[in-house]
């Protein structure tokens, strides 16, 4: 279906007559200030910690306003025997605004996600030149980054948590069966000195048992040894004389 001539021009007139008729509201600023939107371009915020001097930031720019300058430092090996590395090193990272565009390239480009957008907006200048920020104010400003917006519920779980929360479960079940065989171990060996306890008690129980069943007999006190016939000496010089029962005489004198 072909448009209706002038349809266009009858809705931007539209516009303008709702707009027109509109309450004009004024905003107190500075004394109030502005409800911006969460993602607005206001200044760009550097996090110096994940930078590595990668300088596709500064090589993107269209207006060439990023001015970075770094040196190299040697890192000793990690284990005995291995070789030494170097790393790039972060000495100056500015930016300058008086000619940025704010088009947020730099921030899409950077693949440590080392720069941000802050809402701030309040830094204008008397000097041009002052309007070239080193890195140590545009670490202020990350502080004033707002939170990234809250996913989707019904999105797929990002590939960098899953395998982060595969690692953590996979390390939390090795500790957990870690400690399991620590536990087992240890009730093992308090079995075992239970066990050469009761061997080393059961003996004298099993003795003392057999005691109490069978008691041993008592015995006796030693008998003294009777005493000894000794002849008598008088006996021994006069014998007693022998005395015949057939003869009637004997014993009569």
């Amino acid at each position: 279906m072909a448009p209706i001539p002038g349809s266009g021009l009858a809705k931007g007139l539209a516009v303008t007559l709702r707009t027109m008729t509109k309450k004009t509201v004024t905003e107190q600023y500075p004394d109030t200030q502005p409800d911006l939107p969460p993602r607005t371009r206001g200044v760009i915020g550097l996090f110096e910690e994940n930078c590595t001097v990668c300088m596709l930031c500064a090589r993107e720019c269209p207006d060439w306003c990023i001015y970075i300058d770094s040196h190299k430092e040697t890192v000793p090996a990690a284990a005995p025997g291995g070789r030494e590395r170097s790393r790039n090193v972060l000495d100056r990272f500015a930016i300058d605004f008086s000619l940025c565009m704010y088009c947020g390239i730099c921030i899409e480009v950077c693949p440590f996600d080392a720069l941000f957008w802050s809402p701030e907006f309040e830094y204008a200048e008397t000097d041009i030149h002052e309007l070239t920020h080193e890195r140590d104010k545009l670490r202020e400003w990350m502080w004033t980054v707002p939170a990234p917006p809250a996913l989707d519920p019904a999105a797929e779980e990002p590939k960098e948590i899953a395998a982060a929360r595969k690692t953590a479960e996979k390390l939390a079940a090795t500790q957990a069966a870690q400690a399991a065989e620590a536990a087992e171990a240890a009730q093992a060996a308090q079995a075992g000195e239970a066990t050469r306890a009761g061997e080393s008690v059961e003996p004298t129980q099993a003795a003392a048992v057999t005691e109490a069943t069978h008691p041993k007999p008592t015995q006796a006190p030693p008998a003294e040894p009777a005493e000894s016939a000794q002849p008598n000496p008088a006996e021994a010089t006069h014998p007693k004389p022998v005395v015949d029962p057939a003869d009637p005489t004997e014993g009569q004198s």
